[in-house]
């Protein structure tokens, strides 16, 4: 009964993921560039991976965080070879994101004494890679605020206590593509 239910939530985890890219994809349809749309839609589909782990664990996997690298990679090295100049501005841009988003959230990990769990760390670092530094600020901003808000609400209606932790990944996600629709 157990991997039943374990395949009946799978699929619905499948389910979600195509419905979101699909709608994603249909709200940016011919804006953005090849590159852009690979890029990004690679970064929904990471990113509700990692939220699906998040949620469920409460953990990142780091072999996820490598996949997202790598992936990055996989789209950017292609990028330096067809459109060297634009190529190496992406380039500058996502490392740039990465180490904005990386170093904001590792300064609020050895801040908070571990309040921020240091998969969260190392997957805004990765995420940071694919937005740039132009989305990945907003992208923390919105994700953070609602996981506070969140976080306000429940404590008010008491259902966790002010100590208690939810799992950041799932806002960051939702920060994601409010970020990704708007810009």
């Amino acid at each position: 009964m157990k991997t039943e239910i374990g395949k009946n939530k799978i699929a619905l985890y499948v389910v979600g993921l195509v419905v979101i890219v699909a709608a994603w994809l249909a709200i940016r349809v011919g804006e953005l560039s090849l590159f852009h749309t690979l890029n990004f839609s690679a970064l929904i589909i990471l990113s509700y991976i990692a939220m699906v782990f998040d949620i469920n664990t409460r953990r990142i996997p780091n072999t996820l965080v490598l996949v997202m690298i790598l992936g990055w990679l996989c789209l950017i090295v292609p990028m330096l070879f067809v459109d060297p100049e634009n190529g190496i501005r992406l380039l500058v841009d996502s490392i740039v994101g990465s180490f904005s988003a990386g170093g904001v959230f590792l300064a609020v990990y050895l801040i908070s004494r571990k309040g921020l769990g240091g998969g969260d760390v190392k997957f805004m670092a990765a995420a940071g890679l694919y937005l740039g530094f132009a989305e990945v600020l907003p992208t923390i901003l919105y994700g953070t605020i609602l996981a506070a808000l969140v976080g306000l609400i429940l404590i008010l209606l008491k259902k966790i206590d002010r100590k208690g932790k939810l799992p950041l990944v799932p806002f960051l996600f939702v920060g994601i593509m409010i970020t990704l629709i708007i810009s």
